[in-house]
């Protein structure tokens, strides 16, 4: 009797031991389950740590809580200025109902990443070059909202949306070089054109005290004098201002008599002499 009683306790503690190994699971702390008895769901939902179900009925099946990174292929369009780009994304998105997750769509992260393609395809065709390559925040916050509508009934929170990259044709890309050139000479022509009208401006003071001054346009030839002799050429061209010569010709003396009065004259003279060639000619 007390042998049957051992026999029939160590069956017993076998088949619990056996039900405990089949029916225990483990929920780690990223997860959570959610569990279908006899296809049917039910409301609760297991969370992390050790979970008892039961075996042949219930079917527990776990869903990740983390945020997911999923990049999304580069997607081919053209803009609304008729330019073809291809732009690269990356989706950051979590679970937040995760009965809904496993309940309303077949497979939620391909769900996701179907319609990021297309909602970048539509950002893509509804926007500019100029949007894309330098106002991409606002084009991040479309694609979100856009991506995150659907999202929401199947239990899935877009968290993030990044346009990663947005690739030119090699013709567009020289194109906005030129243009960014011709952009740059032309700025550099108006700052050009703006020191020469300054400059003019100073000159023009300057020559307006230098005519009430005649010595300081002499000494301001001086000053160039000395500036090309610094460079050591063998050739000087010497500006040689009218004003200078004005003021030479103010301070130099008074002349004379003229050179034809104070020359000699060089005239023969002929002299009185009876006894000269008609003396001879006699």
């Amino acid at each position: 009797m007390v042998e049957e009683l051992v026999a029939a306790g160590v069956t017993l503690v076998s088949a619990g031991a056996v039900y405990v190994m089949v029916a225990a699971r483990v929920v780690k702390q990223y997860e959570r389950g959610v569990v279908f008895r006899l296809g049917k769901l039910r409301p609760e939902v297991r969370g992390p740590g050790f979970t008892m179900i039961v075996p042949g009925v219930d079917k527990l099946r776990k869903v990740n809580m983390q945020i997911v990174t999923m990049p999304v292929p580069g997607q081919e369009g053209i803009t609304r200025d008729n330019v073809t780009v291809r732009v690269d994304a990356v989706v950051y998105f979590k679970v937040t109902s995760p009965a809904e997750a496993v309940v309303r769509v077949e497979d939620y992260r391909f769900a996701v990443a179907q319609m990021a393609q297309t909602s970048l395809r539509s950002i893509i065709g509804k926007s500019e070059l100029d949007d894309l390559l330098s106002n991409r925040e606002k084009l991040n916050q479309g694609l979100e909202l856009m991506i995150d509508s659907p999202a929401v009934e199947w239990g899935v929170t877009i968290d993030r949306v990044e346009i990663k990259d947005v690739s030119l044709p090699e013709t567009m890309k020289r194109s906005m070089a030129r243009q960014a050139e011709a952009d740059r000479e032309r700025r550099a022509r108006v700052i050009n054109a703006d020191a020469e009208l300054q400059a003019s401006k100073k000159l023009a003071e300057a020559a307006k005290e230098m005519s009430e001054q005649p010595a300081a346009l002499q000494l301001r030839l001086l000053q160039t004098v000395v500036a090309v002799a610094a460079e050591k050429n063998s050739t000087l061209v010497l500006p040689f201002p009218v004003e200078l010569l004005r003021f030479l010709e103010r301070a130099a003396p008074t002349p004379q008599q003229p050179l034809q009065e104070q020359r000699p004259s060089l005239e023969p003279r002929l002299d009185s002499d009876p006894g000269g060639s008609n003396s001879g000619q006699d």
